[in-house]
């Protein structure tokens, strides 16, 4: 028998399935089960409170500002090294090819 056969209508004339048993009528929701309370003098437990945090050092706003800058400076002036060797570097490859 086929997997289609169980889908299939059953042939003209043939006698009525038996209807399937019905199943019985839901049971109500009657909430959660009760628990036990806990036992006397029960507590959670505790955390022991961290120590305060202690005091940062002073920033020195000049020094982080001249510091600042000076990087700046330097990755500008690499920016511009790098660029100056990859124009020669186009400027020789092209002129290789052209000539």
């Amino acid at each position: 028998m086929s997997d289609d056969a169980f889908w299939r209508r059953p042939p003209e004339g043939a006698a009525t399935p038996p209807p399937s048993p019905s199943s019985p009528a839901p049971v109500p929701y009657t909430g959660a089960p009760r628990s036990a309370p806990p036992p006397r003098g029960w507590r959670p437990p505790t955390v022991e409170r961290p120590a305060a945090p202690r005091k940062l050092p002073v920033q020195d706003g000049e020094r982080i500002d001249r510091e600042e800058q000076a990087a700046t400076i330097l990755t500008k002036g690499m920016g511009i090294f790098a660029g100056a060797v990859i124009v020669v570097l186009l400027l020789i490859f092209c002129g290789r090819l052209l000539f």
